[in-house]
């Protein structure tokens, strides 16, 4: 007996999405963009009762409502970018770093330290250099120790580094509780009066110093992936250890290497966060910007100038949620939802750009049906 059994074609088929040209991906990005903003337009509007044209003027009010604002917006921006390329050479090697945010809050302990005790005994160039050095052996350290145990004993990185975040997290109220007894889980202003390892303001403005150094580093670091033999080494190490181990290339040399550079742009983004913007330290320093910035580094396909791109865009949007809660009397979560909204839809996204939804047509469900005949009269036969 033939088996007549049906087959039926799915209603709905997914399938890759390889040929999408690269304007299409960032049009769909931008329209995921728009329909969360209008989203969070409607939540706020209905939460307020105000016109909907009040919330897209207050936040664009948030990033260039004065100069202080936009500078401050730069600011952050370039924090952001930091990390981003941090995190980027790791990813590249398909190692999973979760930890810039442990490895930034190690750094901005180490400049933090070097501001209390070094400032009665250095000052000027000869203390930021040393604020530096410490930041980036720092930040190097708490990227190299996941990384040993990747290369030598096959651990799960992903998990690694991000328990390492925890125990950064209670190495700094550890020290937080040294310099300051009475209880509080914030260092004031760290030599507030004599400004000793503050960066100096270029132009009349904090943060310039902050937005050179991350563009030097944008620079640096797309040299390094795209022209130097390390960043060869790094994308076949991505692509399979097997072929890299073929073509002689050391994997366990370039996983710790690659994690010491990941590590060190840490620090040196921990160095900015203290030296160059908050002068004080704390557990929350570093923001939830480690975390972010993985996804800006993915978004960008892991190119360090679209990262530039990426990093305005949801620093921008999420100082414009800041603003509107402010604005409108609303809480801090309100402020938290909205840019959580944004940032799904920013990753929801990338499902439509790297897959098709194929839906069954009529004449496709046609043609299934004259096959199946077809076959049913031959299995009979």
């Amino acid at each position: 007996m033939a088996d007549l059994t049906k087959k039926h074609e799915p209603l709905i088929r997914l399938s890759k999405n390889d040929d999408l040209a690269p304007w299409k991906a960032w049009c769909i990005r931008l329209g995921a963009v728009a329909v969360s903003i209008l989203l969070c337009a409607g939540i706020v509007v209905l939460l307020t009762d105000i016109n909907p044209i009040e919330f897209f003027k207050e936040m664009i009010d948030g990033s260039f409502g004065s100069t202080r604002k936009f500078f401050k917006m730069l600011q952050e921006v370039a924090i952001l970018l930091c990390i981003s390329l941090a995190v980027t050479p790791a990813f590249k090697m398909k190692f999973w770093n979760t930890g810039a945010e442990g490895q930034v809050l190690v750094g901005a302990l180490a400049t933090a330290a070097c501001m209390k005790y070094l400032c009665n005994s250095i000052s000027g160039l000869p203390l930021f250099l040393v604020m530096f050095i410490c930041s980036v052996l720092a930040g190097m350290v708490w990227g190299i120790v996941p990384a040993f145990f990747k290369a030598h004993f096959k651990t799960n990185e992903t998990l690694f580094t991000l328990m390492m975040n925890y125990i950064a997290i209670q190495l700094v109220a550890f020290m937080i509780a040294v310099w300051v007894p009475s209880g509080s889980q914030v260092v004031g202003v760290i030599n507030r009066e004599t400004k000793i390892g503050w960066l100096p303001d270029l132009f009349g403005q904090k943060y310039i110093i902050n937005v050179i150094i991350v563009l030097v580093i944008t620079l640096v670091i797309y040299i390094y992936l795209r022209y130097s033999k390390h960043g060869y080494e790094i994308s076949v190490v991505g692509e399979s250890e097997n072929t890299a181990r073929y073509i002689g290339i050391n994997v366990k040399k370039v996983i710790l290497r690659t994690m010491a550079v990941s590590g060190a742009i840490c620090g040196i983004a921990g160095f900015l966060l203290v030296a160059g913007t908050d002068h004080s330290i704390s557990t929350e320093t570093a923001g939830g910007d480690g975390f972010t910035a993985i996804m800006v580094s993915w978004l960008a396909k892991f190119n360090p100038f679209v990262m530039m791109v990426t990093s305005f865009i949801i620093s921008f949007l999420r100082i414009g949620a800041g603003e509107i809660a402010s604005s409108f009397n609303l809480n801090e979560s309100v402020a938290e939802i909205l840019t959580g909204i944004i940032i799904f839809f920013i990753i929801g996204s990338e499902f439509f750009i790297n897959y098709k939804v194929n839906f069954r047509t009529k004449q496709a469900k046609e043609h299934t049906e004259v096959k199946q005949i077809e076959e049913s009269k031959e299995g009979t036969k």
